[in-house]
């Protein structure tokens, strides 16, 4: 089945002037990630491929008039994992896209998280993705992706990538991004351990490393470009599971454990520690999840069956 990004929700209620607007924040993997180089500021040089997957947060964005005064940010969730304060990359974008568009309204940010916390999937940014559109459809519609793009860049590396979605590839420390035919159609497994990785931590041994093999980025887009699915798991790479791979074990037993159940491609993504399992048919794909959840030593982990979402 192609799972299409659907659009958005808007509903407006002229009695109370309140206006709202419904987002889905879809979360991704990285089928290839590779670290080419660091600035002098410290950022690092990176060359990926990144793709949303069906995994999902919703977003309620309730706009409502105020007589006068600075805006005001709330934000709600069902989720205990994460804060719901200021500095919140939610909130954040709020209050960027409030102070770009000289927003004065009562903001109201309901939050359903799905997709889970400190993952490698960015969660957060995905999130303030739909932040940032909701707030863009709602009071400056002519504004265009590429410029919201830049508007989010300073907020997180990862944030323009959530707000163009699909398959792309994504240059620079993230904020160049090329746009590539849709990956192959398949079935995936996600899973997640439970164990918290220190992204900046990754990034620091990576660079004390005297050199490490790269994955072929390239090589990766060619057979994404050809409709080759098993060629593009072949080259699915991600430099960072040399350190997160060490650092955090169960990441190649996970990985191991779909290998040997079918999976044509098993890989961490973003820093860790999520894995994904790429699969040709969703009945093998299914079974390898159920003997996953029934197997003692991951029973603690979670775990979803979803796809690639195109745009």
């Amino acid at each position: 089945m192609l799972l299409k990004h659907p659009p958005s929700t808007s509903i407006i209620d002229k009695r109370k002037t309140m206006r709202q607007i419904i987002r889905e924040a879809y979360a991704k993997i990285n089928l290839g990630l590779d670290v080419v180089g660091r600035r002098e500021d410290g950022y690092h040089l990176v060359r990926m491929i990144m793709q949303e997957i069906g995994v999902h947060d919703t977003l309620t964005v309730t706009a409502a008039g105020v007589p006068e005064g600075a805006p005001l940010i709330r934000l709600k969730t069902d989720s205990t994992e994460i804060p719901i304060g200021p500095d919140n990359l939610i909130c954040h974008a709020a209050y960027i896209m409030c102070e770009a568009f000289d927003i004065r309204d009562e903001i109201t940010i309901d939050l359903q998280k799905r997709i889970p916390v400190a993952a490698g999937l960015a969660g957060g940014s995905t999130d303030a993705a739909a932040v940032f559109m909701a707030l863009r459809d709602l009071y400056a519609p002519s504004v265009t992706d590429g410029q919201l793009q830049e508007l989010a860049l300073p907020l997180g590396a990862d944030i323009p990538y959530c707000i163009a979605g699909g398959t792309r590839l994504s240059e620079g420390i993230g904020e160049k991004l090329i746009r590539l035919p849709d990956a192959p159609q398949c079935c995936l497994v996600l899973v997640k351990p439970p164990v918290a990785v220190n992204t900046g931590m990754v990034y620091r041994t990576l660079d004390s490393l005297a050199g490490y093999p790269h994955p072929d980025i390239d090589g990766l887009i060619d057979r994404i470009a050809a409709g080759d699915l098993t060629g593009m798991a072949d080259k699915c790479g991600n430099v960072l599971e040399l350190v997160t791979g060490q650092l955090v074990p169960v990441i190649g037993q996970i990985e191991q454990f779909f290998m040997d159940r079918g999976a044509v491609c098993s890989k961490m993504s973003g820093s860790g520690p999520s894995v994904f399992a790429i699969y040709q048919e969703e009945e093998k794909a299914a079974q390898a999840l159920r003997e996953f959840k029934e197997t003692a030593d991951f029973s603690d982990c979670y775990g979803a069956l979803t796809q690639f979402v195109y745009r």
